[in-house]
């Protein structure tokens, strides 16, 4: 215990002897460093790691980098000398940062409505760039940078005009729906086992179907006969047609594409096994095979001919149709009944036909 208390004596004589050249200040902004540090500790008793609020941080910086670098050494700090001076560092810039904001703002953030509007030309215009849209905008009277545009297209990772341009298979089919036929082959068996093929054609835009015919031998001259029957259908009718899909079925003889190309008609083909490149057609089929096929009984050709004059004009006239808003290709949707007297008084009336296969609705006369 003596050795002990010798050791603290000239210790303590030593530092003593270390601060006769230090100035008061000095002495003073080591006292509040010191104590300010004994509070920090005090505030975390048991803690396993000192920590230091950006408070303390700042309050220690402010006192302690004055001082010079052999005298922070010298002081019975809980960091390193190098820590305090970063933390000036730090307090400086922010204190830079505050006083010398630019006092005029940036560019003001674009309407919500303008991009929206930019968003709209590039989807509904694929081919064209940000300065074809930025021309677009100024016919329209809305000032706009053309690097602004370019912002906008690049945060929505839009790719650049010639990689947008690319008309893919969907987009074809939207933009040529209403100059759109497409067609495909059906088979069935009658009760004597002959096998039936019938040959049909729909709109993309009207969603109208044309049954061509139906015979147990297609052959060349008889689905020429077919697609002449057809053209000659859409002059009666005034269609005006350029598209026709359909699959890479053998019963459609070059003579069938001929024909049409004559008419200006245009035969795209579908791709192998790929039915869902002529998918309105292949919705059809199953349409006509679930409420027509499967539940009636076909003796013959004749009574297949018959059977499917019916269901064609069912399915154009009454059948109603999500893509038309649940009307019919060559029928409109009624007004909506508004009278309370109307609705609480209805007298709907049931029409069979095909023997009762299929029924339709209409209001009494």
């Amino acid at each position: 215990m003596s050795l002990r208390l010798v050791y603290l004596t000239v210790t303590n004589a030593l530092a003593a002897l270390r601060l006769l050249p230090m100035s008061d200040r000095d002495k003073d902004v080591e006292i509040l460093a010191l104590r300010h540090q004994l509070t920090v500790l005090e505030r975390q008793l048991g803690a396993d790691k000192v920590r230091f609020a950006p408070q303390d941080r700042a309050l220690l910086a402010a006192l302690l980098a004055p001082l010079p670098r052999e005298v922070l050494r010298r002081l019975r700090l809980l960091v390193q000398p190098d820590t305090v001076l970063r933390w000036h560092r730090d307090l400086m810039k922010q204190r830079h940062a505050r006083t010398c904001r630019p006092k005029r703002p940036g560019r003001p953030p674009t309407v919500r409505s303008i991009r929206v509007l930019i968003l709209r030309l590039v989807r509904e215009n694929p081919s064209w760039g940000y300065r074809r849209v930025h021309g677009e905008l100024a016919t329209l009277g809305i000032k706009v940078a053309a690097s602004t545009v370019w912002e906008i297209l690049k945060t929505e990772g839009l790719d650049p005009a010639p990689d947008r341009s690319a008309t893919t298979w969907a987009d074809f089919l939207r933009s040529q729906s209403d100059a759109l036929l497409a067609c495909d082959f059906i088979e069935t068996v009658t009760l004597t086992g002959q096998r039936q093929y019938i040959l049909a054609v729909i709109g993309h835009a009207t969603r109208r179907v044309r049954v061509l015919g139906t015979t147990a031998r297609p052959t060349a001259h008889w689905v020429g006969q077919a697609a002449r029957n057809l053209v000659m259908d859409l002059e009666d009718a005034g269609a005006s047609v350029n598209y026709l899909i359909r699959d890479r079925d053998a019963k459609f003889p070059a003579l069938f594409d001929q024909i049409l190309g004559d008419a200006g008609i245009q035969v795209v083909l579908s791709g192998i096994r790929v039915p869902r490149m002529n998918a309105i057609m292949e919705r059809w089929v199953q349409t006509c095979r679930h409420e027509l096929l499967d539940r009636t009984l076909i003796w013959n050709e004749r009574h297949l001919r018959h059977t499917l004059r019916e269901f064609e004009q069912h399915y154009n006239v009454h059948r109603p149709h999500q893509a038309l808003s649940q009307a019919a290709p060559l029928r409109t949707v009624p007004e909506p009944i508004s009278d309370p007297r109307r609705s609480a008084r209805l007298d709907i009336r049931r029409r069979d036909r095909l023997g009762g296969a299929i029924h339709e609705y209409r209001h009494a006369a």
